[in-house]
C-alpha cells in the first residue's frame, strides 16, 4: 500500500469530484492531482531525493493537502511542523530530522529567520501563502506553474512516509518514523468499522494537520472518497459556519473544541444537521460533555478513536452505538480490526479482565521506530508490542477503559490516585470548564492532589463547593487538597494538557488551604 494510491483511485473513478475546499477556492480531483504532480516535479528539480524530509510550517489549507500527497510523489518523506512550538523547538526538529526543505505560509513566514538563527540549516524555503513572496523564498504558485509533472514512483510498503514529532509531553520531542503501510493500515482499520466516515462525504479539517490524528482522518477520507473542507484553525464560529455552508458530514475535534463549539452562542445561527460523525480523541472526555454533545448534535454519531503517534495513530474505537450505553461512555472502545490490544502487568503478563495494567498494542500500524533513537525504540517496542505507558483495565467484552498515564499517577499517603478520575469528577461541577490534576510535593503526604482549574465565564467557583461536589463522587483521599484557578491550561498541538509544564510550575511549595 502507498499513500498516493487513493488519489490515483479517485482520479480513475471520480476525477471531477470536488476534492478540496478552502476559503473561496474549490478544486477537483483532476485539478488537484495535476498540481500535486507538478509540485513533486518542482521538489525533485530542487534536488529532493528519495527518503529526504520536506517540512511544512503552516495552518490548514488546500496547499497542506497538496504537500502531503506531493512529497511522497516526489519519493520523499513528510515532516509536518508543530506550529505551536517556539523557533528554537522548530529548529531542533528540523536539525534532528536533517530537513533542508521547508514550506511555510503567511502565518509563519516571519518566523523563518528566527528558526534559522536557532540552528536550522535550510537550503530551500517555499512560500505558500496568499501575499507577495518574501525575499529569499521561492513562490509556491510560481513553482507549480513552471514545473513539469513527474510520474509517481508509487513506492510504499515499509518505505518511510514521514517523521512525526511527539507533542513533547514527556520532554524533548521524539521523531516517530511511520511507513506507508503504518498509516494506511490504521486508516483501513478505522474504515472497516463502517461507522467512522461518511462514504463520499465532506470532512472538515479544523484540528491542526501537523497532528497525526488529523492526518489519519485525511488519509482515511482519501480512501473513502471524501471532499476535504479546510479552515486554517479552530474557532467555534468558524467551524459552525463551515459545517453549515459546506454541508460537512464528518469532523474530528478534541474534547476542548467540542465544549467550545457547544458553548459558543453563534453556533445556534447555523444549520449543523448535515453532520453525521463527530470523532474525538487526543484527551479524555467527561461524562458531562458526552451528554451535552449528544443533546447539541442529535443527528450526529459521537465516536472515539484511541491511540498515539507511534500507532499511526489508532488502536481502539468506541462507536456511536456504544455511546448510547452510559456504562461505556468512559471507555476508549475495543480493538480495531488491524491490531491486538492487551493489558499487562510489569512483567508483561496479561492481567485478568477488570484488573489494571499497562496497555500494549501489536499490529502493522506500529511505528518503524524513533528517528535516530534506537535505544528508546527498543525500550518501547518489545517483541513487536508497543508499550504505550497508558494505565487501563479491559472488561470481559474487550472494552478498554483508560485510567491514566503511568507517569501521571499520584501517590499520596501511600494511596494511588489516577488524575483522570479526579478530572472527571471536577468536570461535573457547574463552574468548571477544564481542569488538570497533578501531584505536588507535600511534607505530610509525600504528594498532594492539586487541581489547576479553568472556570466557566461568569461563574464564581469556591474551593469548598468544588470539594463537596468531589466528595460525592470519589474517595476523600482523591479530593484535591489544593487548587488554583487559571485562565487557560498549557496544551500541546494535539490538544493534550502539558502536565510536565504544570509540574515544573508547581514544583515549589503550593498553598494547601
Amino acid at each position: 500500500m502507498y499513500v498516493t494510491q487513493s488519489l490515483h483511485r479517485m482520479l480513475q473513478q471520480c476525477p471531477d469530484m470536488p476534492l478540496t475546499v478552502f476559503a473561496d477556492r474549490q478544486r477537483t480531483v483532476r485539478q488537484s492531482a495535476d498540481r500535486i504532480a507538478r509540485l513533486a516535479g518542482a521538489l525533485r528539480a530542487r534536488g529532493v531525493r528519495r527518503g529526504e524530509r520536506v517540512a511544512f510550517l503552516g495552518l490548514n489549507s488546500d496547499r497542506y493537502h497538496e504537500y502531503m500527497y506531493a512529497v511522497p510523489w516526489a519519493d520523499a518523506a513528510v515532516n509536518p511542523v508543530n506550529v505551536r512550538w517556539s523557533p528554537a523547538e522548530i529548529a531542533y526538529s528540523l536539525r534532528d530530522s536533517e530537513t533542508a526543505v521547508l514550506l511555510v505560509d503567511d502565518a509563519f513566514a516571519a518566523t523563518v529567520p528566527q528558526v534559522e538563527a536557532a540552528g536550522a540549516e535550510l537550503s530551500t524555503i517555499v512560500y505558500c501563502g496568499e501575499g507577495p513572496c518574501p525575499p529569499g523564498m521561492l513562490d509556491y504558485e510560481t513553482l507549480i506553474d513552471s514545473a513539469r509533472p513527474i510520474p509517481d514512483p508509487r513506492r510504499g510498503g515499509d518505505e518511510l512516509y514521514g517523521i512525526f514529532y511527539t507533542g513533547g509531553t514527556t520532554g524533548h520531542p521524539k521523531g516517530v518514523m511511520l511507513s506507508h503501510n503504518n498509516v494506511m493500515t490504521s486508516a483501513l482499520g478505522c474504515l472497516a468499522t463502517g461507522r467512522f466516515l461518511t462514504d463520499h462525504g465532506r470532512i472538515l479539517h479544523a484540528a491542526p494537520l501537523f497532528h497525526l490524528a488529523a492526518i489519519g482522518m485525511w488519509i482515511a477520507g482519501n480512501v473513502a472518497g471524501s471532499t476535504h473542507v479546510m479552515v486554517p484553525s479552530f474557532t467555534p464560529g468558524g467551524v459552525a459556519e463551515a459545517i453549515g455552508n459546506h454541508h460537512v458530514t464528518d469532523v474530528l475535534l478534541v474534547p476542548t473544541m467540542i465544549q467550545m463549539l457547544i458553548d459558543h452562542s453563534d453556533s445556534a445561527g447555523f444549520d449543523l444537521t448535515s453532520l453525521r460523525h463527530l470523532i474525538y480523541g487526543a484527551s479524555p472526555i467527561s461524562e458531562a460533555l458526552v451528554d451535552r454533545a449528544q443533546k447539541a448534535f442529535p443527528n450526529t454519531g459521537l465516536a472515539q478513536a484511541y491511540g498515539m503517534t507511534e500507532l499511526a495513530p489508532a488502536a481502539t474505537f468506541l462507536s456511536a452505538a456504544d455511546h448510547d450505553n452510559p456504562a461505556l461512555q468512559r471507555s476508549a472502545g475495543r480493538a480495531l480490526p488491524h491490531v491486538e490490544v492487551r493489558v499487562v502487568d510489569p512483567n508483561g503478563d496479561e492481567v485478568p479482565a477488570g484488573e489494571i495494567g499497562e496497555v500494549i498494542v501489536r499490529g502493522d500500524n506500529v511505528m518503524l521506530g524513533y528517528w535516530n533513537r534506537p535505544a528508546e525504540t527498543a525500550a518501547t517496542v518489545r517483541d513487536g508490542w508497543m508499550h504505550t505507558g497508558d494505565v487501563a483495565r479491559m472488561d470481559e467484552q474487550g472494552y478498554l477503559f483508560i485510567i491514566d498515564r503511568l507517569k501521571d499517577m499520584i501517590i499520596t499517603g501511600g494511596e494511588n490516585v489516577y488524575s483522570a478520575e479526579v478530572e472527571n469528577a471536577l468536570a461535573g461541577h457547574p463552574t468548571v470548564a477544564a481542569s488538570a490534576v497533578i501531584g505536588v510535593p507535600d511534607d505530610q503526604w509525600g504528594e498532594r492532589v492539586h487541581a489547576v482549574i479553568v472556570s466557566r465565564p461568569g461563574s464564581n467557583p469556591t474551593e469548598e463547593s468544588i470539594r463537596e461536589h468531589c466528595r460525592e463522587l470519589i474517595a476523600g483521599y482523591k479530593v484535591p487538597r489544593s487548587m488554583e484557578f487559571v485562565t487557560e491550561l498549557p496544551v500541546s498541538g494535539a490538544g493534550k494538557v502539558l502536565k510536565r509544564e504544570l509540574r515544573e510550575r508547581y514544583r515549589g511549595p503550593v498553598d494547601s488551604r
